[in-house]
């Protein structure tokens, strides 16, 4: 039977708009079409709502709103800082530090400096995904400048201490930046108590338009401009500002703000009560990624026996929208560099299925999801070795 409700259930991908957010991305498109750079009333109009977001996102993060920087997404924040901070200040040293299961706009940014003639080290994770602060600490050298990892990983969703990180850095001369795509409007982050120097934020992650997010600079720390042009941003990335996607951010934030400890608490019974229903159904799942430690909405499910891509499609067919991957490396055929970095198999980084949850969700949701990918589990190693065993309602088919 065809369902005709749809289940989202891809969040960390991307986010729905949030009709609120619309709202206000409209007023600003009709009403404060102005250029922020002009000086009649409606560039000062234009201007406010500019100053406003500003605010909003430092507000969040504990900031300053001198220290926003708005910028096409998490993306450019994130070669902004990387290649901006280490090509202005390469006379202090020519060693970067990231984790080696960073997004790929992290990635690629260290690979980017290694041609340049910087050297990275990539600092593995634990086998639950998690970053720790004594690998960071033994791995800095005397010409370390910078040390990158991020605030919570896209996959797996294990939290990083970064507060414990960015000590250590500091304590070594280093700078530390971090990509909080993932985090920012999940969980509480304070910049200045944590000790960041930078951080990376996305307004699709947290039901706002796509090619929109921010980079935080602390004061006193100066990067390299990757673009060129106006005065916009203290030319720090010039060009006129895409005022209503940042009128979008900041709506977002403030809506974020104000419902981010309530939403938590609720995706986490969501996220409790679907790993509990599965893991109780089926033999030979693993949950990846810490146990406790991870975003509220995120669950990383290994289903040994049965190819993830022919899960996602199963599931897809019956309305419910999961991933396989983070989404930028979609198409890919290789298996999930965060996955095997901790200790996946290749087949069993090919069994691997993300399942991130939102506001939109709902227990009934749950229920239909948990009851899909069950039967679906059951029929997919079927298909590849007849059952071996079916006992007190638990299922085992594994792939000899």
């Amino acid at each position: 039977m065809k369902h005709s409700r749809r289940i989202y259930l891809d969040h960390s991908a991307t986010t729905p708009v949030d009709l609120r957010v619309v709202e206000a991305m409209n007023e600003s498109m009709l009403e404060h079409f102005g250029n922020p750079s002009s000086v009649h009333s409606y560039g000062r109009d234009a201007k406010e709502a500019l100053d406003f977001a500003r605010i909003s996102v430092a507000r969040l993060i504990d900031a300053d709103s001198d220290d926003i920087f708005f910028t096409s997404g998490g993306t450019e924040a994130d070669n902004l800082a990387i290649i901006g901070y280490c090509e202005r200040n390469r006379d202090r040293g020519n060693h970067v530090i990231i984790s080696s299961i960073e997004h790929s706009a992290v990635l690629l940014s260290a690979k980017v400096l290694e041609s340049r003639g910087f050297k990275v080290t990539k600092v593995k994770p634990t086998p639950s995904g998690e970053v720790v602060a004594s690998d960071i600490e033994k791995a800095i050298t005397v010409g370390t400048l910078l040390v990158s990892v991020m605030h919570a990983n896209n996959e797996v969703g294990t939290i990083n201490d970064i507060g414990a990180i960015a000590k250590v850095a500091h304590a070594h001369g280093a700078v530390f930046h971090t990509d909080a795509v993932q985090t920012f409007g999940k969980i509480s982050i304070s910049v200045a108590e944590m000790g960041i120097d930078m951080l990376s934020l996305s307004a699709h992650k947290i039901y706002g338009p796509k090619g929109v997010g921010a980079l935080y600079i602390r004061k006193g720390v100066s990067v390299s401009q990757r673009q060129f042009g106006g005065h916009q941003e203290a030319e720090i990335r010039p060009g006129t500002e895409n005022l209503p996607g940042i009128v979008g951010l900041g709506t977002a934030t403030d809506l974020s703000r104000n419902e981010m400890t309530t939403e938590a608490v609720r995706l986490r019974q969501l996220r409790d009560a679907l790993w509990s229903q599965i893991s109780n159904s089926l033999d030979n799942v693993t949950l990846n990624g810490h146990q406790e430690n991870r975003i509220p909405g995120n669950l990383n499910i290994t289903f040994k026996g049965v190819e993830g891509e022919a899960l996602l499609v199963a599931l897809d067919l019956e309305g419910i929208s999961v991933s396989s991957g983070s989404a930028c490396s979609s198409g890919s055929t290789t298996p999930s560099h965060v996955l095997t970095e901790i200790g996946l198999s290749p087949e069993e980084a090919n069994s691997t299925l993300r399942l991130t949850l939102g506001r939109g969700n709902s227990m009934e949701d749950i229920e239909r999801t948990a009851e899909v990918i069950i039967k679906s589990v059951i029929r997919l190693r079927f298909m590849d070795k007849p059952f071996q065993d079916i006992t007190s309602g638990r299922y085992q088919a594994v792939r000899a």
